[in-house]
């Protein structure tokens, strides 16, 4: 993802020891690869709520837990369970990890003007990356009604509550784990990036500058702190 947009928009990437990024100062638009998982997810949220960033968006990867999804269709979430523990840092387990309603506003506003289709549900956010012949776990998870399963959006919902950070999500939905042949290999996740990235990378991009205008007309929904209002 930094590659390709480094390379699109002739920007350098910076990469340290646990982050990659690039910048485009002419869109005024970074990008930021914290690799996997939810202590760096937190991680990132803690530095990024210091600097002068209006509004941020994860471009993850989910599986996909209905049999009407299909791989390169996109998942809005507008929740996630809180089931990997580090967003209990945070908030007490009884306080839901919400994505930023004026985010994922601008999301779903992008999606419709390119008449791409979507799917709206919860995620299942967990540390537990092989699961798919656990039946124990299949079936917990299946109880809980969540559309999609992925490892970071729980702690970055409510990090970003915490903080007062401005952030949503819009996620490519790359495998289908509850089906026999749709559990993730080597193969296919390479087909899914090669295939579906640039366009996730094009419209996170777009829905950024949406999300601009909007807090810039004030609609509500931004935290006051990321767009110069004092509270």
């Amino acid at each position: 993802y930094v590659e390709y947009f480094a390379k699109t928009r002739g920007a350098k990437i910076l990469e340290g020891s646990m982050f990659k990024v690039a910048h485009c100062p002419k869109e005024g638009i970074s990008i930021l690869d914290f690799k996997i998982g939810s202590p760096a997810a937190a991680l990132v949220i803690d530095l990024c709520s210091f600097l002068p960033i209006k509004a941020a968006i994860l471009l993850g990867m989910c599986g996909g837990l209905r049999r009407r999804y299909k791989v390169g269709d996109y998942l809005v979430p507008i929740a996630s369970i809180r089931d990997e523990g580090t967003s209990n840092f945070y908030f007490p387990p009884e306080v839901p990890a919400l994505a930023n309603f004026l985010m994922q506003k601008a999301v779903t506003e992008v999606l419709d003007a390119q008449n791409v289709p979507y799917h709206i549900g919860i995620t299942f956010t967990s540390n537990m990356r092989f699961w798919e012949f656990n039946e124990e776990f299949k079936n917990r998870l299946k109880a809980t009604k969540a559309h999609g399963y992925e490892m970071e959006c729980a702690t970055l919902f409510a990090a970003s509550y915490k903080r007062k950070f401005t952030l949503g999500a819009l996620l490519l939905i790359s495998d289908l784990p509850l089906n026999r042949d749709g559990v993730k290999t080597k193969e296919s996740s390479a087909h899914v990036f090669e295939t579906y990235m640039p366009d996730h990378v094009e419209r996170g991009i777009a829905v950024l500058k949406v999300a601009r205008k909007m807090q810039a007309k004030n609609i509500k929904g931004a935290y006051h702190r990321n767009i110069g209002v004092k509270e």
